[in-house]
């Protein structure tokens, strides 16, 4: 059995990111195997957690998978698991908050400490911690960790916390050199710290004496086992079912090249593992800096990431432009998501892109879409056959004036319906990301797409 904590949140922005990384920061110093691990879609968070780890970090995510995927992720050789939650505690589909970090927890018997931004507040703080914990009969919440305070205010609090049955384990100052701000689109990638390092090494030190390690450990020991067998996110003959066409008939495994580079950065651990534990071998490449996709690629995936921050290099890069327009139309099979979407436009706020797609990309002053949502296919395509369903998720402040009209899109949280994608049998380009780790069927299709394009590409 795992051992593992939460780190949940009362609300976005009281601190939840930089509480788990000084939690992973001082278990590192002890030597301790840390996992880290993500609630929900997002791609930005665990980008922090590899910088501390020096591993991957992973997502769980109630909405792509069910209970016995997410039992399946957290069975992994380590000394503990860190888990960061989303949003608040509480928040997630609609009113009702499925979905939500708090369903993660219950799902997996998580023990969880909660965040709470106590600046300008001491006695009302026992409300919250009462209402969080009593919220749900079940609400796993153990402890309780206290963000933007010092240790007098620290010291009142804990026994505050004490007296609604939560365990104290410490509390962060009110430091800017410590904290992780947003900026672009209220994210910011750990790429885009340039003294990131400089800024954890603060926190862990300050955080060494600061927050109850001991304490956190001691909790992890009581994760309790959920007796779920975990179901894996490929099935174990997968690869086997990928027709023979492809990889056993001819000794090889198809090649895959992934965009991956400051612009295009969204990708989730769980899809790679997925892709190529379906068969397939995994080629990353720079829309940036290369001059062409990988000479032997068998398939081509522009996952989503920030283009627009640097449309200018992306635009001034022809050769690679050129490239990926014309294997794109002899055939290539591709995924490209929001950022990889956009690049396939005639342009992004005026920089000339590939133009494989007719249409152009450009910047809103809102949020166009957010939120989980569920592609049904019109008909037959790479991914997906007439009719099927697919989870995926929305959040682009940038509009396109061809979003395409292969897919039904039905929102999650109010069941309205719009159309978008373009898709054919070796295309899937539209603004939704895909978390293809819970849809082995559909990596199965683009594996064995990607194993066909293979016998075309070299029998020609």
């Amino acid at each position: 059995m795992n051992k593992r904590v939460m780190i949940a949140g009362t609300n976005s922005g009281c601190g939840k990111t930089t509480v788990t990384l000084a939690i992973m920061s001082l278990l590192k110093e002890r030597n301790l195997s840390v996992c880290g691990y993500k609630c929900g879609p997002d791609y930005i968070d665990p980008m922090f957690h590899r910088r501390v780890l020096v591993i991957p970090s992973h997502n769980l995510d109630p909405f792509f998978s069910t209970k016995g995927q997410l039992c399946a992720q957290l069975e992994r050789t380590n000394d503990i698991s860190v888990i960061e939650g989303v949003m608040g505690y509480y928040d997630g589909i609609g009113t009702s908050g499925k979905a939500s970090s708090y369903t993660v927890a219950s799902e997996t018997l998580t023990p969880v400490i909660l965040v709470i931004n106590a600046r300008g507040m001491y006695t009302s703080a026992a409300a919250i911690m009462n209402g969080f914990k009593e919220f749900h009969n079940d609400s796993m919440i153990k402890g309780v960790i206290f963000n933007n305070v010092n240790a007098m205010v620290y010291s009142g609090l804990a026994e505050i916390a004490r007296s609604v049955d939560l365990i104290p384990l410490g509390y962060l100052p009110s430091d800017p050199s410590i904290s992780i701000s947003s900026r672009h689109l209220g994210l910011i990638t750990a790429a885009e710290i340039d003294d990131l390092s400089e800024k954890i090494a603060r926190l862990c030190e300050t955080a060494s004496h600061t927050i109850d390690i001991d304490g956190i450990l001691e909790l992890a020991d009581t994760t309790l086992d959920t007796a779920v067998s975990p179901v894996p996110y490929i099935a174990s003959n997968v690869a086997e079912e990928i027709d023979t066409c492809s990889i056993t008939s001819y000794e090889y495994k198809p090649v895959i090249a992934i965009a991956n580079d400051e612009a295009f950065s969204f990708l989730y651990e769980e899809t790679l593992d997925a892709l190529t534990s379906a068969g397939a071998e995994i080629k990353m490449f720079s829309p940036i800096h290369d001059d062409h996709i990988p000479i032997d690629a068998d398939a081509l995936y522009l996952p989503g990431g920030y283009p627009e921050l640097y449309a200018d290099e992306l635009s001034q890069n022809i050769s690679m432009r050129n490239s990926i327009r014309e294997h794109i139309s002899a055939g290539i099979p591709t995924i490209a998501e929001c950022g990889g979407f956009m690049y396939l436009h005639n342009n992004i706020d005026g920089y000339p892109m590939v133009g494989f797609i007719n249409a152009d990309s450009t910047k809103t002053d809102r949020l166009q879409r957010f939120g989980y949502v569920t592609l049904k296919a019109k008909s037959d395509s790479l991914l997906l056959k007439s009719g099927e369903s697919l989870p995926a998720h929305e959040f682009h402040y940038y509009e396109s004036t061809r979003n395409g009209e292969d897919f039904t899109v039905t929102k999650a949280s109010t069941g309205k319906s719009y159309n978008a994608v373009f898709a054919n049998d070796n295309l899937y380009a539209g603004f939704p990301h895909l978390y293809l780790a819970s849809a082995p069927t559909t990596v199965k299709r683009f594996v064995s797409k990607a194993a066909e394009y293979h016998k075309i590409r070299t029998d020609s």
